[in-house]
Parts: structure tokens; sequence; C-alpha cells
């Protein structure tokens, strides 16, 4: 039987193109195996594929500032790749594809000594920390952006364009408005802040919702605890994360309001949504969600508020402007040339196994 393992974790960015392309395997009978920390929101994600083996190793942070943390997390690093080792030479997988993210490290470490080809995603315009660490050690890097190639050797990248996941082209409208309770005659405006939630876009949300539910309906996916239990609005729907229904809920949004991870931006690209980008800002990441943003904004796909601008007022003036200008953006997205990335990284995984 062909063998193939999965890793990538710390957010649901990193684990999406993991989900995309693991069901694609298990239709051809593939064993499919994933590695991931104890904790993290991979797990949860994963667990909704019950023919997918979850193994959890030890693992830290990557972090860029100081903390007592980053003493002991190499350590935990350490024992991680030899956990991943162990664990790879006992599964025996033909190759190992991995998503970023600090968990995936040590597999990558732990593919390396045992001789299995290892290939990289990476969403953004400039290589994570993770993904910089693990580079040397891959076969393949299989970018999103192709000015991405640019900072990784040549021999190496593959410029494949975004992978987006099947099912959310399969959303029904009509499925969404009743999974929310809403109305068929009022536009719908979609708030996602990231998979771990974003305090200050639901404070602003928050703050704003008496002007906004004037014009929009609006889904709020505000994060784990984030929910706030004394708003009982009309027209105004809060969920920590919405997994299965989230094609739905997609399918029914005229507007969505977002940060800039890769991922997600080209679904709603995909999906053509018209977007409100508020990329972290320079100090809570390394700045590629900012360079995300522009890019989309340049290609007239979105406009961008800068967290540091962000206010009642702020939102609701660019949310108008977004309103106002959405068939332009449709548009732009309708230009726009797709591929079928999807596709292509999943021949080359195979192409990999068989070649090992």
């Amino acid at each position: 039987m062909n063998k193939v393992m999965f890793t990538g974790g710390g957010s649901a960015g990193h684990v999406t193109v993991n989900m995309a392309l693991m069901p694609l395997f298990l239709e051809e009978g593939w064993s499919v195996d994933y590695v991931g920390s104890a904790g993290g929101i991979e797990k949860d994600l994963v667990s909704t594929l019950p023919e997918v083996k979850y193994f959890p190793i030890s693992t830290g942070k990557l972090r860029r500032y100081l903390d007592i943390q980053n003493v002991k997390d190499p350590f935990k690093v350490v024992k991680g790749a030899f956990q991943a080792y162990t664990l790879i030479k006992q599964r025996k997988p033909q190759v190992v594809f991995s998503k970023g993210g600090f968990v995936s490290v040590p597999v990558v470490v732990g593919a390396w000594l045992n001789r299995v080809p290892v290939i990289i995603h990476e969403s953004d315009i400039t290589p994570g920390l993770a993904n910089r660490i693990s580079i040397p050690m891959a076969s393949f890097v299989c970018t999103t952006f192709p000015e991405t190639a640019e900072q990784i050797n040549s021999a190496k990248s593959r410029y494949v364009g975004a992978v987006v996941r099947k099912e959310l082209h399969q959303g029904s409208a009509d499925r969404g408005r009743d999974f929310c309770g809403f109305q068929r005659n009022q536009f719908v405006l979609l708030i996602m802040g990231g998979s771990l939630g974003a305090r200050k876009i639901n404070e602003a949300v928050r703050s704003a919702l008496p002007t906004l539910l004037n014009y929009f309906q609006v889904v709020h996916i505000c994060g784990k605890g984030q929910i706030d239990p004394n708003i009982n609005e009309p027209g105004y729907r809060q969920y920590e994360y919405i997994n299965d229904e989230l094609p739905d809920v997609l399918a029914m949004s005229d507007l969505v309001v977002s940060r800039a991870g890769s991922n997600s931006i080209f679904e709603f690209l995909s999906l053509q949504k018209p977007m409100l980008l508020i990329p972290l800002t320079r100090q809570q990441s390394r700045g590629d969600q900012i360079l995300n943003a522009h890019s989309f904004e340049k290609a007239g796909y979105c406009k961008v508020l800068e967290e540091e601008n962000l206010n009642e007022d702020s939102l609701v003036s660019s949310l108008m402007e977004v309103f106002k200008n959405r068939r332009e953006m449709i548009e732009n997205m309708k230009n726009n040339e797709h591929s079928d990335a999807l596709s292509t990284v999943f021949d080359l995984i195979k192409e990999t196994a068989n070649h090992k």
C-alpha cells in the first residue's frame, strides 16, 4: 500500500491545504498519516477525517521575540525530532508533505534523517521561519505566489498557485441562510478574524454593530472563547469557529472582512468575494499578511485597512467603500487566471513517492 505523511499546524492556515489533499489520497486507497502537536488546532481539524491516523509529537514555538520559553523550546524540538524520526522509521511513508508551522520542523528533520523525500508548501510571498529552516532538507517547495521563487533555490521551487478546497465551491446560499436564520432579501457580511480569533477586529465589529446592521446581516466568526453572550441582536450571529457549514456561509456572503492569511484570501478570490483585509501588524508577525493584502489590493480584489487605523468609524467607512466598489472587484476577480493547484500538488506528491 502507498503511504504518505502530512504535517503542519499552529493555525488553521497551516492545515487547510493538507485538508484539501488528504481526501484525494484516501480516495485512491493510500495510507495517510498526520503528525501534529498534542493540543493544536490541527488535531481537531484532522479528527474530521477518521481514516487518517494522527500522531502527536513534542514541539516548541519558533518565536521572534524574547521569552523564557525560548530556553526550553529547543529541547522540545529536539525531542520532537527524535519522536518523528522513530515514527517515520516505523510507518515508512514514501513521502512527507509539510504545510509549515512550528510543529513541522521536527517532522522534516525526522524525514531527512530517514532519507524520505519532503515536499513543502509555502502560502505567503515570503517563506515563514519554519519553512526557511526546513527548505534545505526538502526535495521541492510549492509556492502560491510567483515572487516566492526568487527567495528559494530555483531547482526546488515549483510555482503552483493557490490550493483551494473543492468543497468550498459546493456551498449553498439557502443552506447558509437557514443555518444562520437570516432573511433572503438583505446583504450578508462575513467577519473572519482567523482560526485563533482577532480581539481588536471583534471589538471594532461589536462597536459598529448598530450601524452595520442597518445595511447587513452579520455572521461573525470570532475565535475560541471570544463570543460575547451579552449581544443578541436580530441579524447578528456569532460563532467561535465554523467547519462543515463554512461553504454554505461563504456562498450566502456578499462581503468579507478578514485577516490576510494567504490560504483564506485565495479562497475568497476563487469564490469572488469582495474583501476588506485587516492584516496582522509587523509587531504581531513577520509582515507576510501585509504583503499579501497589498498584493490583492493592487490587483483590485480588496481594500486594505491597517490594524493601527482600525476603529468603529474606519471599519464602517472602509466597508461602505468595498460595498460601493463590489461589482468592480468581482469583475477583477473574474479576470484572474485560476490554476488547478490542488491537482498539480497532488500529482507532484504521487510522482515523488513513486520515485523514492
